[in-house]
Parts: C-alpha cells; sequence; structure tokens
C-alpha cells in the first residue's frame, strides 16, 4: 500500500477517534478537562482537543492528494476511499456539533442530504461513462466546511470578542453554497437522470 493510501486510511481511523473523545462522557468518569478564557469568551480544551485532531485529519487530506499525483500514485483504491474519508470527516463533525448544539440541525440536515444527492448524481454520471468535476462551488464549499468548524470550535474566536456572530453567518452561507453546489452538480447530469422516464 503505497503512502497516500496509507493517510487516507489513518483519516479514517481518525474519524471514531475524533467521535470517541469528543463524545466520552469525562463528567461521569470524573475527569474534569477544563477550559481557556478569553476576554468574555469560556473556550474548553476539549474543544482544541478535538480541533487538533481535525486538523491532523484535514492535513493528511491534502498531503495524500498532493503525493498521489506528483510521484504519479494515483490509485483506484484512492480515488475510492479518498472522498469516503473527507465525508466522514466532515459530516460526522457536523452531526456532533448539532447534537452539541452548537450549529443549527437544519444545516447539518441540508449540507448531508446534499450530498447523498451529488453522490447518486455520480454514479449515474459514471453509469453513463461521464466524469463530471466537482467544480467551483463544490471546492468551495469544502474548503467552507472546514473553516467553519474551525471557527465554530473555537466558540467564534477571535471574532466573538467584538460580538460578530461569524460562525452563525458562516454555517449559513456554507449552506447555501452547498445547495449552489449540489443543483450546479445535478443540472449537469439530469439529462441522464431523466433519460428512461
Amino acid at each position: 500500500m503505497n503512502l497516500p493510501n496509507k493517510l487516507t486510511l489513518f483519516r479514517i481511523v481518525l474519524v471514531p477517534v475524533l467521535c470517541l473523545v469528543w463524545l466520552f462522557p469525562y463528567d461521569a468518569a470524573g475527569i474534569n478537562i477544563g477550559y481557556l478564557t478569553v476576554g468574555h469568551v469560556t473556550l474548553p480544551y476539549l474543544n482544541l482537543i478535538v480541533l487538533g485532531i481535525f486538523a491532523l485529519a484535514s492535513i493528511t487530506d491534502f498531503f495524500d492528494g498532493k503525493i498521489a499525483r506528483k510521484k504519479n500514485l494515483v490509485t483506484t483504491f484512492g480515488k475510492f476511499a479518498d472522498p469516503i474519508a473527507d465525508k466522514l470527516l466532515v459530516n460526522m463533525m457536523l452531526l456532533i456539533l448539532s447534537y452539541k448544539h452548537m450549529i443549527p440541525l437544519v444545516c447539518c440536515i441540508i449540507m448531508i442530504l446534499r450530498d447523498i444527492v451529488v453522490d447518486g448524481c455520480r454514479m449515474i454520471a459514471a453509469q453513463n461513462g461521464v466524469v463530471v468535476s466537482a467544480g467551483m462551488l463544490g471546492k468551495l464549499k469544502t474548503a467552507l466546511q472546514m473553516i467553519t468548524i474551525i471557527i465554530v470550535l473555537l466558540n467564534n474566536l477571535p471574532f466573538e470578542l467584538w460580538y460578530i456572530p461569524v460562525d452563525e453567518i458562516l454555517i449559513w452561507f456554507t449552506s447555501f453554497i452547498s445547495v449552489a453546489g449540489g443543483y450546479s452538480y445535478f443540472m449537469q447530469v439530469k439529462d441522464y437522470i431523466f433519460q428512461s422516464m
């Protein structure tokens, strides 16, 4: 197994680790993680631990693709596993942030449903021998999701010091871009979807 595929598998392994770290019942186990105070903002150390693991996973996403392209190590397994690893990581984070009431549930639902629709479109396109690239909106959506998750984990710091709700603005804007990107993808393959209706 080559290095890019190992990095992809490592990212997949980090997903349940993140889940366990984030949802572990620390209070019931008598563990006090503590928190950091910045101005009037309280930032639990647990958020920073989760942010560190999430950042590590995100960095592997950057490097596995870069190494695979640079050293001509692109494999079928990599093409299959890399997008799955990305979606597992991001969607798991969205679900937990929603569960902890840190982002609106509706935004989480919108983004996950968008991914399901796009995956369905990809399957139809592949069956017809058509490759549809992610496009600018798809790439923007992914970048916005990563940034939004980071800002939310930081309890909106540093913007919260000036009472600017950047986290709320970002999550709704990301949801909008997610829908727009999904619609753009759907429009590219709709002829194949409806051809035998």
